[in-house]
């Protein structure tokens, strides 16, 4: 079907699922949702790689919808990886089913009563929407039964996978009928999504919804070339320029909290998300974040799995991943149902070869930018950091404007630094000099007094001129 004529009237839906449609405003099928529905519809097992954000939902929510019996006992599964997943798909097929009767729809997952659960299963329920604990909890306990699930959807199979419910998958999959259609989607399939596929999955179509990019074309992708030091400063110039609803992902929780801490000093609303929050501390942050009252949330990944919050206008990651996918996941967060979305990576320069990595993989380019202007008065100051340009032996080289047409000597540099300058003596490396100019290494302890006192001297009524040289990437 071709993406660019695609209609959901060309997709021949039920009236009733049309109807719903409607009501929720889509307007077209996302490309998702053009190249499964069909597949989906003719019964095909299918291994999707998409994105939250791109309309899977919608996508395996209508092709199920559309064929499903209704009865008793469950006839659709969905495992997802987090309650807040599991929520949100629940709610939109619930949408989706609006106007069709007798469909019930149940979200399964813990920090919820059972009790309430087993209730409502043996009521009837048609469609459940699982985390995998929690329905391992049903299953032992028997208090639900899984002999009519004709569908099963595996959605962000990476993430279930990544969380460690692999064996959890392998157990519940192995209880299911072996005469059902399944539905994988991921944002990316590495090797752990295959085997899945591979053993529990009916010659499975795999469908890439963009062939070469593996993220969102609304998502325009830039990094800035930071010292590790001045991250903070570059953060607020972002916030300042643009007041955006941003997501900002930092690697641990520590670095969580600090960034929580300085950005609430000064004044922005701002909240943490990680693993260490209680629930109802976690579902307060989230719903002050959706409703605006916090426009920054500082989040771990691990805290920010399967989350699906609209208008996330900036992605940041404060602290690149080491990991490609995750940076997929990341900044697939923003640039929405068709809304441009922006994703800000601070590199490092020890960091570049990261950088390359992620372009290996297979994510569109990414522009490097300066830090932007923010039109008004910084309220963090820039600093030198001298971590960024110091060596493995934490030495920093200054070039000076001081060279051999100077009659300058090695035994001078070391008079100027230690003598002139109180700079230790087993503080100075290594000294180059040429023609022009002179190269000299001293140790970033000692780099701060070097580097003002330097810049502060004259020689015959010259000011010198001082620079850091960068150290090579990595």
């Amino acid at each position: 079907m071709n993406l660019m004529t695609a209609t959901f009237e060309s997709l021949n839906l039920e009236p009733y699922i049309m109807k719903a449609i409607e009501k929720m405003g889509f307007e077209e099928p996302t490309p998702v949702q053009v190249e499964t529905i069909p597949l989906l519809m003719e019964g095909r097992d299918v291994m999707a790689q998409a994105q939250t954000g791109t309309g899977k939902t919608a996508a395996f929510g209508i092709s199920i919808l559309q064929k499903i019996t209704c009865g008793r006992k469950p006839s659709a599964l969905i495992l997802v990886p987090t309650r807040e997943l599991g929520v949100q798909v629940a709610a939109e097929i619930s949408r989706l089913a609006e106007f069709m009767k007798d469909v019930s729809i149940l979200p399964i997952y813990g920090g919820r009563s059972l009790d309430e659960q087993f209730r409502a299963l043996e009521k009837g329920v048609d469609i459940v929407v699982a985390t995998p604990g929690r329905l391992m909890d049903h299953m032992q306990r028997r208090t639900i039964d899984l002999s009519q699930v004709q569908f099963l959807v595996l959605d962000e199979a990476d993430r279930m996978l990544d969380m460690g419910f692999i064996e959890d998958i392998d157990y519940i999959l192995s209880k299911l009928p072996k005469e059902r259609q399944t539905m994988l989607f991921s944002a990316t399939i590495p090797e752990t999504v295959r085997k899945i596929a591979g053993e529990h999955m009916h010659d499975p179509i795999k469908v890439i919804v963009s062939e070469d990019k593996l993220v969102l074309p609304s998502t325009r992708q830039i990094y800035f070339n930071i010292e590790r030091k001045n991250k903070i400063w570059a953060l607020c110039r972002v916030l300042d320029k643009y007041q955006p609803k941003a997501m900002v992902f930092a690697q641990t929780k520590m670095m969580v909290n600090t960034i929580e801490r300085v950005l609430k000093s000064y004044g922005y609303p701002v909240a943490a998300l990680h693993g260490d929050l209680t629930q109802s501390r976690r579902e307060k942050v989230l719903s002050d974040f959706r409703a605006g009252k916090i426009q920054v949330l500082v989040a771990t990944d691990v805290a920010a799995r399967g989350l699906d919050i609209e208008d996330v206008t900036h992605v940041i990651n404060f602290d690149i991943p080491e990991d490609p996918e995750i940076y997929v996941h990341r900044i697939g967060r923003t640039g929405r149902a068709g809304k441009e979305g922006v994703a800000i990576t601070f590199i490092t320069a020890r960091e570049m070869y990261l950088l390359k990595k992620i372009k290996e993989f297979g994510v569109v380019e990414m522009l490097e930018e300066p830090v932007p202007e923010s039109g008004q008065k910084d309220m963090v100051r820039r600093v030198v950091d001298f971590e960024a340009y110091s060596d493995i032996f934490g030495m920093v080289k200054f070039r000076i404007s001081l060279g051999e047409k100077d009659h300058i000597r090695s035994i001078d540099i070391v008079d100027i630094l230690s003598r002139r300058l109180k700079v230790n003596e087993m503080s100075i490396g290594n000294i180059e000099i040429h023609d022009d100019y002179t190269e000299v290494e001293v140790h970033k302890d000692a780099a701060a007094r070097a580097l003002a006192g330097l810049r502060a001297m004259d020689i015959d009524g010259k000011k010198l001129h001082v620079d850091m040289v960068p150290v090579k990437n990595f």
